[in-house]
This record gives structure tokens, C-alpha cells and sequence, in this order.
């Protein structure tokens, strides 16, 4: 989760709301990712879409079987979803989204009966580090504008 919240801080010196995520197999990371919508152009360019997209390619398999994500941030239901179609096992993230957070904070979408594939989530992981970062993120926005 810190190799997580790295990649946040980096997202948040690039401009990008500061979110970050790591993929890892059997303990050994595979994959990082942050956000890139801005660099990008693309509202797509979550951390954990980047994050799937690079353990994909280094695996050389669209399927991340036993694999573990780390995000520093509650996923969106896009990318929560994308951490279904990838068959990842595990989902730790930091600190609750509570506008768009799709697994406790504005839905319970893992708990829905009709995915194919049940991934197991849990919250909390350096909770307070992860949400001081995007509030400094947000109160540094709003003083700019």
C-alpha cells in the first residue's frame, strides 16, 4: 500500500487528483498505476485502470488470476468492474470515495448476485495518509483557482 501511495503523490505533483494502485501476484508486485486522466486526455485513465493495463501487458494475459490490488482510494464502479473482468482476488484501498465509491460508500457492488466473479474487498489501509493527501490536493486546487 505505501508503493500505492507513492504513486499518488506522484499523480498529485503531475496536477492529477492523487490516487495510486499496485498489483501483486503471490506478493510480488507486477503492475503500479496512477491517475493520468489529465496527461492522457482520457476519463478513463484511473489508477487502477493503469494498473490493470501494465500487469496485463507484463503478464501477457488480460487475466490477473490470484492477483491482489492496492488502491489508495475506494474504486468508481468502472473500476471496479474492470477488477472483475480481470479476475483479481483481492481489492485493499485506503480511504473511502464518498461521492462515487462503488464498494461500501455509495454502493455495495461486490455484493451483487450476478457477477461471475467474486472479489474479496477491505478498506482502511493507510486510510489517513491517503485522505490528507487528496484533502492537501483539493484545499491547494481551490486556493489556485
Amino acid at each position: 500500500m505505501r508503493l500505492a501511495l507513492e504513486q499518488a503523490k506522484i499523480s498529485f505533483s503531475s496536477g492529477e487528483v492523487p490516487v495510486g494502485c499496485v498489483i501483486a501476484i503471490n506478493n510480488e508486485v507486477i503492475a503500479l498505476g496512477r491517475n493520468r486522466c489529465i496527461e492522457k486526455n482520457s476519463p478513463t485513465q484511473h489508477a487502477e485502470i493503469n494498473a490493470i493495463e501494465n500487469a496485463c501487458h507484463k503478464i501477457s494475459n488480460y487475466r490477473l488470476i490470484d492477483a491482489s490490488i492496492y488502491c489508495t482510494l475506494e474504486p468508481c464502479h468502472m473500476c471496479a468492474s474492470a477488477i472483475i473482468h480481470a479476475r483479481i482476488s483481492n481489492l485493499y484501498y485506503g480511504a473511502r470515495e464518498p461521492k462515487t465509491g462503488s464498494i461500501k460508500s455509495v454502493d455495495n457492488f461486490y455484493d451483487s448476485s450476478f457477477h461471475n466473479h467474486k472479489v474479496i474487498s477491505e478498506g482502511g489501509y493507510l486510510e489517513k495518509e491517503s485522505i490528507e493527501l487528496l484533502q492537501d490536493f483539493f484545499r491547494n486546487k481551490r486556493k489556485n483557482n
